[in-house]
């Protein structure tokens, strides 16, 4: 049984980063759009849903896309452009919502409970996406429900720039005909597992007991039996966090050796990077910090797109370490600080991202889980003198 009362509303912006470039050029409404890299190496980081009709798919190789829609217009995409969107539609919420929380770049929380008191809290979002709609020129999706889970499920059985409204006694028979695979955070590994034990649908799910999904999987088990049932405690989060990590090292000696210096902050972006990408956050500014042997203090930064990656963090790193570091004083403290930090999933970059690339992020973060930070790392983290 549903434990909570609450009205929660979901927004996602539809095909984001295409939307974003029909606005820039009006010739590309209707055609099939990919966005990302250009080199068969590269991955999609968006496509239009015309594109979609021919199989392709975000994170999907740019080489099997094209040749899956070959007459798709690619583009390399514009973060600067895409920031600036983000912000527009994030400023009409936040004039408007009671309370809402930016879950990445293009999706948005927004906690409605006891506003029907008040205010229709469905007319209310409605209202709301209209609103956004006309300032911004966007397509925006909205689903409302009891919950962050089941409202984010409602907008994706609304999209493309549809609304969906899951009252509280709808939403076990709403979800129950659903793949499995629609539930927010089952994968491609849990949902084979699951297929393995014939479960294709949230009816199927149901039917097995909490203590052999536990067994099976863990405390995702027991997620899973909840989610299945459309419970989610998760609250709205406003955007309340730190907003910055970092990390320092003292010297017992100071130090004058380059090969040094450049291993540890290599250590310290790979540790820095699994930090964030284990509480679902990214980084907008990478920020080094010296001190001298005389104590003198410096500091440079550098913006970048927002991303998750350790290797992203150590070649900005290591840009700033080269300019910064001219004076071959000895050193007595050198540091690292991610800052402009936002919550949300990593998104796939437009340029460099490969399915063996976050399939291999995916597996350090998992080894340095279990077994700690220090268990794996880069060879040029190592230093050997």
């Amino acid at each position: 049984m549903l434990p909570s009362p609450d009205t929660i509303a979901h927004f996602d912006l539809d095909s984001f980063y295409v939307s974003v470039e029909r606005l820039k050029d009006s010739r590309l409404v209707g055609k099939p759009i990919m966005i990302g890299g250009k080199s068969d190496r590269a991955v999609v980081a968006s496509c239009s849903y015309e594109a979609r009709a021919f199989g392709v798919r975000s994170a999907m190789p740019m080489k099997l896309a094209k040749r899956l829609c070959p007459e798709a217009t690619c583009i390399s995409g514009d973060f600067e452009a895409y920031s600036h969107h983000s912000k527009v539609v994030t400023d009409v919420i936040r004039e408007a919502a009671p309370l809402y929380e930016k879950a990445s770049i293009d999706e948005f929380y927004l906690d409605l409970t006891g506003m029907d008191r008040f205010f229709g809290s469905w007319k209310w979002a409605k209202e709301l996406r209209g609103r956004i709609i006309n300032e911004t020129g966007l397509p925006i999706s909205l689903g409302v429900s009891v919950n962050k889970m089941v409202a984010k499920v409602a907008t994706g059985e609304a999209k493309p720039n549809g609304q969906r409204q899951i009252p509280r006694q709808e939403v076990e028979g709403f979800l129950a005909p659903m793949h499995i695979r629609k539930l927010p955070f089952v994968g491609p590994k849990m949902s084979q597992k699951l297929a393995q034990m014939g479960i294709q649908q949230v009816a199927d799910l149901r039917e097995i007991p909490k203590e052999l999904l536990i067994h099976v999987f863990g405390k995702n088990g027991k997620m899973l039996w909840e989610r299945s049932r459309g419970i989610d405690h998760s609250p709205v989060v406003p955007d309340r966090s730190r907003k910055s990590i970092s990390m320092e090292r003292t010297f017992e000696t100071d130090i004058i050796d380059v090969e040094r210096m450049s291993a540890i902050l290599t250590r310290m972006a790979g540790q820095l990077g699994h930090r964030l990408r284990v509480t679902d956050q990214q980084f907008g500014c990478v920020a080094l910090k010296m001190r001298y042997a005389n104590f003198d203090t410096v500091t440079r930064q550098v913006s970048v797109p927002l991303t998750s990656r350790d290797d992203v963090i150590i070649e900005k790193a290591l840009q700033l370490f080269e300019k910064l570091y001219q004076r071959r004083l000895r050193v007595r403290l050198i540091g690292l600080r991610l800052t402009n930090l936002h919550y949300g999933n990593h998104q796939v970059s437009l340029f460099e991202d490969t399915p063996q690339q976050l399939e291999l992020y995916q597996a350090i973060d998992h080894l340095k889980t279990k077994f700690g930070e220090k268990v794996i790392g880069r060879g040029s983290e190592m230093y050997r003198r």
